[in-house]
C-alpha cells in the first residue's frame, strides 16, 4: 500500500514537471529515513548518511505532509488494521479522552496554560480513538481550554474523516455542550463514570 501511493505521487509530479528527468533519490529510502527520525526524535540535521541527505528528506516530508499524503496512509493502514481485527474498515464508536501535561521552558507562552481543574500549567492533549485503540483524531492546545471545546474539536476532525461515526464515549469531565454538539453532528456522545475506555470494550 505504501510503496503504489508514493509511486503514484512521484509520477504525478513529473507529469507536471517541464523536464521529464526522474528525481535520483530512492523513495523507499526517503520514506525509511522520515520513520527513523520519527522513531528517535534525533534532529534532521543528524540523520545517519546511510540514508539521503537530511535537506532532500525534509523537502519530501515536508511535500507530504502538505498534499495530505501522511493522512492518506494513516485512513488506509487503520482500515486495514480495523479488518485484521475483524471489524469494518470504517469506525462508528470512538472514545475522546484528554490530558494535562507540564511543558518544558523552551515552550513560547503563548502555547501553554493553566488547568484550573487539575492545577497544572503546561499543554493539553486530547485523543479520539476507536473501541480497539486506533489513533482517530488528535489535537494539541493550552492546558486552560475547556474539556468541551477541546472535545468538539475533536468530534469535529474526526466526523470529518470518519462520517460513519455515530457513537463516542467521554467521562465526565465533558458537560451538555459536548452532548448537544455531538447531537448536531449526528454523534451520540455518552458520559460515562470512570474509563470511557471501559465502557467502549463492554459494548
Amino acid at each position: 500500500m505504501i510503496g503504489p501511493k508514493r509511486t503514484a505521487w512521484r509520477k504525478a509530479r513529473l507529469d507536471r514537471r517541464s523536464t521529464g528527468k526522474p528525481p535520483k533519490v530512492d523513495l523507499r529510502d526517503v520514506f525509511n529515513a522520515i520513520l527513523y527520525i520519527n522513531r528517535t526524535g534525533i534532529p534532521w540535521k543528524y540523520l545517519p548518511h546511510d540514508f539521503p541527505k537530511h535537506g532532500t528528506v525534509y523537502a519530501y516530508y515536508a511535500a507530504w505532509r502538505d498534499e495530505g499524503v501522511f493522512a492518506e496512509l494513516n485512513y488506509d493502514l487503520t482500515g486495514l488494521a480495523r479488518v485484521k481485527e475483524g471489524r469494518n474498515p470504517e469506525p462508528t464508536a470512538s472514545v475522546i479522552d484528554t490530558q494535562s501535561v507540564k511543558t518544558s521552558a523552551n515552550v513560547p507562552l503563548t502555547g501553554q496554560g493553566t488547568d484550573a481543574a487539575k492545577k497544572v500549567v503546561g499543554r493539553k492533549r486530547g485523543i479520539l480513538t476507536d473501541t480497539i485503540g486506533l489513533l482517530l483524531a488528535v489535537t494539541v492546545t493550552a492546558a486552560s481550554l475547556s474539556e468541551n471545546a477541546l472535545g468538539i474539536h475533536l468530534l469535529n476532525q474526526a466526523k470529518k474523516t470518519y462520517p460513519s461515526i455515530s457513537k463516542s464515549w467521554v467521562d465526565t469531565g465533558f458537560k451538555n455542550a459536548m452532548i448537544e454538539h455531538g447531537a448536531g453532528l449526528g454523534i451520540d456522545v455518552e458520559v460515562v463514570a470512570g474509563s470511557p475506555t471501559s465502557a467502549a470494550s463492554t459494548s
